[in-house]
């Protein structure tokens, strides 16, 4: 990703990184085939919603509080060769509830945390987020019931402020414009537990997000992002739910030299390719 415009606010909660989003160099449907590149310095605001991921979409959006270059340090140096472990699968089988058309009732252990934190982050990212009555079903089957109420009240603060639609492309709503299709899908690369104790674990979930607006005159064309989230997790009735968490950019990959899809190729991969349940 290459740098954009730094947006700062102040208040709320969630993670504190920059966010950065890259926009087409050249007028016209990027999906024909145009390089992304170049610097935006009059997008500030669409800056920080074109890459929103998570729930944090929003609440990052207003709770920017000036320069955290900690959050944005990515870059790996040393240490020793991953142990196989870490992207290996389990074997165990995915679990086959669901909550809210969320995937439910997992293990009371840390590879069970792992599959509710990469599932939550799946349901958190999605473009469900931006419906009032589903948001509500997602926030109060994720989070813990404690802490329900004033995320929900917060998100739907910021899902509702219409120049926050406005500015990624969307109507009043929450919909996309006739002719386009409004993409918002996290794609969890890898899990790992960062700390646990009886009734609560911390797991980081590394993830690819893709954002924006397929079409033909879309402003804010379907972009990739990398982050890393790590969710605080509690054991509260027979399952794992969210307390906090915090984000950060990266990993970053080295991007290829790939030509970008067609708004139609582009529309028919995320209409026709569905997404998974996880587990370890």
């Amino acid at each position: 990703m290459s740098s954009g415009d730094e947006h700062e606010t102040s208040g709320g909660y969630g993670g504190t990184g920059q966010t950065r989003t890259r926009y087409p160099q050249t007028p016209g449907d990027v999906y024909g085939g145009a390089r992304r590149g170049g610097r935006s310095s009059s997008r500030s605001l669409v800056t920080v919603v074109g890459v929103v991921v998570l729930l944090i979409a929003a609440i990052a959006f207003a709770n920017r509080g000036g320069n955290d270059s900690s959050s944005n340090d990515t870059t790996v140096s040393g240490g020793s060769k991953p142990d196989a472990s870490s992207t290996a699968a389990s074997g165990t089988k995915p679990v086959e509830t669901k909550a809210g058309g969320i995937p439910s009732g997992f293990a009371q252990n840390e590879q069970g945390a792992q599959s509710a934190a990469a599932n939550y982050s799946i349901a958190l990212g999605s473009t469900d987020m931006f419906n009032t009555a589903k948001r509500h079903e997602i926030v109060n089957t994720v989070f813990a019931s404690d802490v329900a109420a004033s995320r929900q009240q917060a998100l739907d603060t910021a899902y509702s402020s219409a120049s926050f639609l406005s500015n990624i492309g969307l109507s009043k709503d929450g919909t996309a414009p006739a002719g386009q299709t409004f993409i918002s899908r996290v794609v969890p690369v890898g899990t790992k537990v960062t700390a646990s104790s009886t009734g609560t674990t911390t797991v980081a979930v590394w993830y690819t997000s893709l954002f924006g607006l397929s079409g033909g005159n879309s402003t804010n064309p379907v972009s990739e992002s990398w982050y890393t989230t790590t969710y605080e997790l509690k054991w509260l009735d027979n399952d794992w739910k969210v307390t906090d968490f915090q984000q950060k950019d990266g990993p970053v990959p080295v991007g290829r030299d790939q030509r970008a899809s067609t708004a139609d190729d582009m529309t028919k991969a995320v209409e026709e390719f569905g997404g998974f349940t996880y587990a370890r």
